[in-house]
């Protein structure tokens, strides 16, 4: 049974982290082999196997493997509201604007690196409080993932430990008047969940709805990609927005290396600058 990554030879690592980019489109350099041993192997001894060859073999036999692989590698890291600036850009700027710009319009928002939902909650919340103030706004919320893991549990919308003590502490009005406590675990309520359509896709491909999206976030997710790979992830996420909509990326990124047909507004903030077609 596998128990050390010294029985790994360059070859299978090699072979391991080009499995990583097949999959998720995520660039690893070998500098992350640690990082990827770590995650896998629990799961190849759980399947009994001997090797990270053998692993290979089963991954590439198996779509139900590849769901799990793509579960292990991808990194879910987020919490609710997170980046303050973002939600005060959100609240003062762009909910108001959108508003007296497409009167009797549905918003339609995308939080395209979904993970557990914090980030597609904290949207519906920002929404509600808007639509207090202004009874005939509606909205819809499209939360996508690569990995189906972290889906489920979005679309549970049951949250404890860290993350639903961080918002208890950041937002407790938001947290009494939104989520229900049981069991020692908050969930989501259905004026939330109802709002909200939890669906898994791949950053590569162009995203089908019913309308293209006026807000989109994708925050932390392009440093995990090679240029190329940032360019054709933007490119298909464009291609899902509607002329003149927003996008607004993660606090260690930017678009000034590559060609997105995004013009900028202000860090963080990208204004959509070509038709869509």
């Amino acid at each position: 049974m596998l128990t050390t990554e010294a029985i790994v030879g360059p070859d299978t690592r090699q072979a391991m982290l080009a499995r990583v980019h097949r999959y998720t489109g995520i660039v690893m350099a070998e500098r992350k082999w640690t990082l990827l041993h770590g995650r896998l192997r629990r799961r190849v001894q759980e399947l009994q196997l001997r090797s990270y060859d053998e692993y290979l073999a089963v991954l590439d036999g198996s779509k139900d493997e590849v769901a799990r692989f793509i579960d292990l590698v991808t990194t879910n890291e987020t919490s609710f509201f997170r980046t303050a600036r973002v939600w005060q850009y959100l609240t003062d700027d762009f909910f108001p604007g959108w508003y007296r710009s497409n009167p009797g319009k549905t918003m339609t928002i995308w939080s395209a690196a979904a993970s557990t939902g914090e980030e597609a909650y904290s949207l519906a919340m920002t929404a509600e409080e808007f639509r207090l103030k202004h009874r005939d706004f509606t909205y819809r919320i499209m939360a996508t993932d690569i990995a189906q893991g972290v889906l489920d549990v979005g679309a549970a919308g049951i949250y404890r430990g860290r993350n639903a003590e961080g918002l208890k502490h950041s937002r407790q009005d938001m947290l009494e008047k939104y989520f229900e406590c049981r069991d020692n675990a908050y969930r989501a309520s259905s004026l939330l969940r109802g709002n909200i359509t939890f669906r898994q896709h791949n950053l590569y491909q162009t995203l089908v709805a019913a309308n293209r999206f006026d807000l989109v976030l994708l925050r932390n997710v392009l440093i995990y990609f090679d240029e190329t790979g940032q360019e054709a992830v933007v490119d298909a996420v464009r291609r899902s927005m509607a002329p003149n909509s927003v996008l607004i990326i993660g606090e260690s990124e930017s678009l000034h290396r590559i060609r997105s047909g995004f013009a900028f507004q202000q860090p963080l903030i990208y204004r959509n600058a070509v038709p869509s077609t």
